[in-house]
């Protein structure tokens, strides 16, 4: 499964700003410890289930990885302190959704669930074709009120996957951890360099 590609056909805003310093901020004061990591918003398996999706949609590699940097308690900070009450409510039943697709498709609780019988179901909904992209992301747009009753469990159980999607990205990005050692960083800019060769640009730039 090319992940990447998945990830970009699925890509969606999350509809609001937040500056750069307050989501950086909010990351640095998370737990860095996952295991012993108490969730503000997220019930335990909501934790367990965005643990190994954040894992899965940015693993460490030659760079950190979402874990590394504490996206999931960023995500639970953010739902805690940040979203509204109608939002937290279709990510809590989206998750449900998920589940319950889970433990239908894997055969054991989503508690109880391994990295690769995540990834498995990452597999199923995200590898889609062009046509089932364009059908998901229409359906999304959608508010919930206009949603088809036969197509609310797939509205909730995207809303769920993509806000875990968007948050993963965004926090980490906004990490200090990535922003100033993967990275470009220079808190002084130095000379403006114009036409230069995008070879000798370097890593994307930070600041």
């Amino acid at each position: 499964m090319d992940r990447r590609a998945a990830l970009k056909n699925l890509t969606m805003g999350l509809g609001y700003t937040i500056a750069a310093p307050t989501l950086l901020k909010m990351l640095a004061s998370c737990t860095s410890e996952v295991k012993t990591w108490t969730p503000l918003f997220l019930t335990e398996l909501e934790q367990h289930m965005v643990i190994h999706l954040c894992d899965l949609i940015l693993p460490a590699s030659t760079t950190p990885g979402a874990l590394d940097v504490n996206v999931p308690q960023f995500l639970d900070m953010m739902y805690k302190e940040i979203e509204t009450e109608s939002k937290q409510k279709l990510f809590r039943s989206g998750a449900g959704v998920f589940a319950t697709k889970f433990q239908e498709k894997i055969g054991k609780e989503a508690l109880e669930g391994k990295k690769e019988d995540y990834e498995v179901m990452l597999d199923t909904y995200l590898n889609l074709s062009e046509e089932k992209t364009e059908e998901v992301l229409a359906l999304q747009k959608q508010k919930i009120t206009k949603v088809p009753r036969e197509k609310a469990e797939i509205y909730s159980l995207y809303k769920f996957l993509l806000a875990t999607r968007e948050y993963t990205l965004y926090g980490y990005f906004t990490s200090e951890k990535v922003g100033e050692e993967v990275l470009s960083y220079d808190p002084i800019p130095g000379v403006y360099q114009g036409c230069i060769p995008l070879e000798d640009v370097g890593n994307a730039w930070s600041l």
